[in-house]
């Protein structure tokens, strides 16, 4: 098995970096989810799992001005916005700049508030339930508000699953397989399968045929000679897969494709459930350094 692509995300819910190479340490990729985005008036971590309020976030990416060191304060990032024009982290008018595209009042952190929280909404995929991507129990007891379609908004802790510091959603590294994707995209030919729509940190080339992840948790794997990860559990799918980006139109029917072919029982107790999924979350238990194109075993 190889690893096909790096990749990392410097702020939460921007576009990324594709890396030749790429430094894991215990949080996961160095630098990866260093930055985000925080809504001033809801302290809530902007993130856009709620389209209509930040799906213009995925508009902007971010690379980071030198490369980060694990363990150490991560560098400056160099945006760029929607229009083309590029600002830094460490300019002084960084949070108006991003306020005045946004359309709301909101600041570029590093440090996270006390019990930080992320929102998310439970899309209406045409005539599917939204049990078809998530437990219903769990959906009722986070709502937190509703969309004005009616579509339930429910409220997480940021990094529910991985060590402190970094702006994850749930844990600090996720995998996919070119073989899922794959899987997706016979499923629904007519739809656009990229793997910018699931924002992993590592894909993996050369494993089997299908959802060959769903097997992975409870399972450790060696990236390179030195990287250890340990599976966690299966990475449940959103609204964000189906969202425009880049050269991608907006397209629920990915979704909706997981949710009808990979809805799988899900074991780890705080998430406990039937959730559409696609990849897989891990741990990183020793850390090192990968490349393209490095086996795994």
């Amino acid at each position: 098995m190889t690893i096909a692509a790096l990749y990392r995300y410097p702020v939460k819910s921007m576009l990324g970096e594709s890396l030749s190479r790429a430094v894991f340490d215990e949080r996961g990729v160095a630098g990866d989810r260093a930055y985000a985005v925080l809504d001033v008036e809801s302290g809530i971590i902007a993130s856009a799992k709620v389209p209509k309020r930040w799906a213009k976030l995925l508009e902007f990416s971010a690379a980071f001005a030198g490369e980060p060191v694990a363990g150490e304060v991560a560098p400056p990032v160099v945006i760029t916005f929607p229009d083309g024009s590029t600002r830094r982290s460490d300019d002084p008018d960084i949070d108006q700049a991003l306020s005045d595209v946004l359309g709301r009042e909101v600041r570029l952190v590093t440090t996270a508030p006390e019990a930080p929280k992320f929102e998310e909404l439970w899309a209406d995929l045409d005539g599917m339930d939204r049990e078809s991507l998530a437990p219903e129990h769990i959906i009722d007891a986070t709502t937190s508000r509703q969309e004005d379609t009616g579509e339930a908004i429910s409220s997480f802790d940021v990094a529910a699953f991985a060590p402190p510091g970094r702006f994850y959603d749930l844990a600090a590294l996720h995998v996919v397989t070119e073989s899922t994707l794959a899987r997706l995209a016979e499923l629904a030919p007519e739809s656009d399968f990229d793997v910018r729509r699931y924002r992993p940190n590592v894909v993996l080339a050369d494993t089997g045929d299908g959802f060959v992840e769903n097997d992975w948790p409870g399972r450790e794997m060696t990236l390179g000679s030195d990287v250890r990860v340990a599976f966690t559990f299966q990475t449940m799918r959103c609204v964000m897969t189906t969202m425009a980006q880049g050269d991608l139109p907006d397209d629920r029917n990915t979704l909706r494709t997981v949710a009808k072919n990979n809805r799988i029982m899900i074991e780890k107790p705080e998430v406990a459930g039937k959730w559409a999924c696609a990849g897989v979350y891990a741990d990183v238990s020793a850390g090192g350094e990968v490349a393209v194109g490095d086996t795994h075993a």
